[in-house]
This record gives C-alpha cells, structure tokens and sequence, in this order.
C-alpha cells in the first residue's frame, strides 16, 4: 500500500484508487482499458519489438512510447462523449514526461478545438501572514509551457477561497484567462466539490473551450446530499479492526461506502480505525467497547490476525453488529469454528499450512463466468494472476439478510482473494447455527456467512465497497448501519 487500496473493477483490473473516485462520482464503471501505467506501456512496447512489429528499428520513447500511450487513449473513445485523461505525478518528473509529451502530440492530433488542458496547481496559505502565495503555481505552470503544453483552466488546491485580484495575477503571469482561475478549496466533504465547482463556473468554462452544447446541469440531489451530510438525526460508531491504519487511504472505498450508508441512513458516521495487533495485546473490551458496530475488512499476511479473531469474537459474544469483508468473512468463519464448533486450531491455510481443521483453504479450481472457462492454480503458482479477481455472480438464500439487503435473488460482486471457505466444514458450521446465505451459481463457492442467533452477524468473501456511491449507498452497508 504504497498510495492506498489496490481497486478492483468490474473485469477484474487491480488499479489505483483514483478510478474509485470516478466511478463513485459518475457512476460510469471502469474497466481495465481506464488505466495504465509505465510499466504496462513499456511492457506493451517491449512485447512489439520481440515479435518484430518495429521490423528491427530502433525502439524510443518519441515516437514508440508516446504512440503507446496515445493508443491506450484511443481505446476508450467508442461510445462516449467525452475522455478525462489524468496524468499523475508532477510537472518535471522524469517518470511522467513521456505522458505529458504524449497529450501534447494529441491535440494535434485530433484538433485543438477537441482538447483542453486543465492543470492542478497548489497555491500555499501562509497562516503567519494570512496570504496567498502564487509562485508555486507560476513556476509550474512555466515548466509546463516549456515543454509545449499550455493550460487553458487552472485548478488551484489552496486553503482559502481566491479573491478576484489573485485569480488576475496568476492569469495574467499564466497566460491564462482570469475565469479560468477556479478555486479547488480544501473542503469537509469531498461530495462538496462538485457544487464548488460549479459555483466557480468550471462546468461552463468547460463547455465553451470544448465548444458543446448540454442543458444546464440539475444539481438539486447534490445540495439534499449535503444537507443530510451537515445536519445528520443520528449518530453511529464504527470501529474498523485492520492492520494498515497507518495509512487511511488503503481503505479509501470502505470509508466512503459507510459515508454513503451514513448519508442513506441520515446519520453521521464515527469512524475509530483501531490496529488489530493492539485488539491482540489488550483485548476487545478495551478497544471496542464503545463502538455501536465492528467492521473487519479484508487484508494479505499473518500480521494482526489474532486480533481480528479477538474482535470477532467479542462482536458475537457481545451481539454488537459485525461486518466481516474478504478475510473479515474468512475469519468470522475461523472463530466460529473453533469458539462455536469446537474444531480446536482451525484456521485457513493462509496462515497455517498445517492446521488440523483447514477450515478456510487455497482454492484450486473454480469457474470463471466471465470468460466462461475453469481457472486452474496449485500451492506453487506464482502470485501475480491467482487470484479471483473481478466481479463474480452469487445467489442469495430466502430470508437472510443479504436477500433482505439486496430485495433480490442474484447479484454480482468484485472480488479480490486466493483462499475460499472450505466446503468440507459446510455441513458441521450449518449444524451449530452458521448460516451460508450466498452461493455461487454452482454452489461451490461460498460468498456470503450469518448468524441466526444474533442481531446482525455478517460476512462476504467480496469487496462490496467497490460499488457504492453517495447517491446509492451499497445495501450491505446500508443494512449495516
């Protein structure tokens, strides 16, 4: 997690998080064409030269990698009216100049009527002297000129809202119109921005460089939004047992998708990210007894495992509300074995290979709906391209509450794990009251765990934060709540 959560889409792309924030924004759902990196693109590029598509020439980054990069581009186009293309990084980064000489070449190449530019900029606060400081943008912006790309809207991240006066001065040093000037403030809510936005007049600057035309946008679901977001009737605790806490943004998706379910629920959601090695050392009662419910996400490696299983437990002794996701659903299913079924060591294979009861274990075979084939690994296979990735379809039990979540009989999920539930133990868990209330079409695979006997005990083996948006909270977490 060296930027945040690994997203997953719909055909099974591991990508960055930033796709996440599309999706939830424009609930366009993405695939694996929506984002490339460096590496795929020279490993694009390396592949045509060893099967002699360069007929032995010279490889270089102008033109080779550039017309890569240009064609994954154009890959996108079919269908739609209009490609945001994000480069990241900064201007002047080595790793990014292929990228930004090869968005110079494409208005060019397709007309500059058809391409705008828009360039994120930082513009300091100075608390000391309460000013505003343009020189980091003014540099920027020159450095992108020189290499012969000039922006045509300047998004300036600062912490004040920009004064007519300073909007003038970083255009006229910018060579940029002054209404092209918009403010990106630092906000409470990141559903806020689309209104400051707009607000700012970016939508129409926006459409008059591109010279479109569409009706005038209706924002009228975004403000309720906000308003829910501000003045909340309730207030709900959730505790989040992980292991990277360290670092929020590797659960970037989670915490938007309880955000959502605190939006659909008109509550404000209090988020405690607690390190499950503490939960190991200290115990339930001190870390989560003021939590209204407990989450557990999903996660790789033996680090913090046994304080999962210690929450788990004292989520399901306790009757608070748990949601177990990925390994939090394989765990649930841990700690009910050996606490409930009295299987003493049970455990999945990920952490002990030797477990009497491999209650959770290295899935060999499964079948893969989407390319309509059977997928294949074994203990040896190496770890890039093993897992089951992507969305898979599952069918809900009558009367559970995933079917009273979903108000339906099929769904489809993302998934992203190598291990599974392992159907030997089916039969004995069911017999002490563990509910298996999601199956794939098959019935092999088990998605879905509750519990009869509590108020709200569930686990999935997917990752449902990856489609949820403020609009439509996920159901699983909107049950939740």
């Amino acid at each position: 997690f060296q930027h945040g959560e690994v997203y997953v889409t719909d055909d099974g792309a591991e990508t960055d998080l930033d796709l996440g924030h599309y999706e939830r924004f424009t609930h366009a759902r993405m695939c694996k064409k929506n984002n490339f990196t460096s590496g795929s693109i020279y490993y694009s590029v390396i592949s045509k030269e060893r099967r002699g598509d360069y007929l032995g020439g010279t490889v270089q980054v102008i033109p080779h990698v550039t017309d890569e990069i240009k064609h994954c581009i154009r890959s996108v186009v079919d269908g739609v009216d209009l490609v945001i293309v994000e480069i990241g990084g900064t201007v002047g980064d080595i790793e990014s100049l292929p990228f930004l000489e090869a968005i110079r070449q494409f208005r060019s190449d397709v007309g500059r009527e058809n391409v705008i530019y828009i360039h994120v900029t930082l513009v300091p606060y100075m608390k000391t002297s309460g000013e505003l400081k343009t020189k980091p943008t003014q540099h920027s912006v020159k450095e992108l000129r020189s290499i012969g790309i000039q922006p045509d809207v300047l998004l300036c991240r600062t912490e004040q809202f920009l004064a007519p006066e300073i909007k003038g001065k970083i255009g006229h040093f910018c060579n940029v119109d002054a209404d092209a000037v918009i403010t990106a403030k630092d906000v409470d809510c990141i559903y806020e921005v689309p209104l400051m936005f707009h607000q700012e007049g970016l939508d129409e600057k926006i459409v008059r460089l591109l010279n479109i035309w569409t009706r005038a946008p209706i924002l009228d679901q975004w403000w309720a939004l906000m308003d829910r977001v501000r003045h909340p009737a309730h207030e709900v605790r959730i505790a989040i047992v992980g292991k990277y806490i360290d670092l929020k943004e590797s659960y970037k998706s989670l915490n938007e998708a309880l955000i959502h379910a605190g939006i659909a629920n008109n509550c404000r959601m209090m988020l405690d990210y607690v390190d499950s090695e503490n939960v190991e050392k200290e115990g339930g009662e001190a870390l989560l007894g003021d939590a209204d419910g407990i989450l557990v996400p999903g996660g790789f490696g033996s680090r913090g495992v046994g304080g999962k299983i210690k929450a788990i437990q004292y989520a399901r002794v306790n009757k608070i509300p748990f949601f177990g996701i990925c390994l939090g659903m394989q765990l649930a299913v841990v700690e009910f074995s050996r606490h409930v079924a009295q299987l003493e060591k049970a455990h999945s294979m990920e952490f002990d290979k030797h477990s009497p009861h491999p209650v959770i274990f290295l899935m060999r075979e499964w079948f893969d709906y989407k390319n309509n084939c059977t997928i294949r690994r074994t203990e040896t296979s190496e770890l890039g391209g093993t897992m089951r990735l992507g969305a898979y379809p599952c069918i809900l039990e009558p009367e559970s509450l995933a079917m009273q979540a979903y108000q339906c009989s099929e769904i489809s999920e993302r998934h992203r794990h190598r291990f599974e539930f392992n159907n030997e133990y089916r039969d004995r868990l069911a017999e002490k009251g563990m509910r298996f209330s999601g199956l794939s079409p098959d019935r092999n695979l088990v998605e879905l765990v509750e519990l009869g006997d509590h108020p709200w005990f569930l686990g999935c083996q997917f990752h449902p934060e990856f489609k949820s948006n403020p609009m439509e909270s996920h159901p699983l977490f909107k049950a939740s709540i």
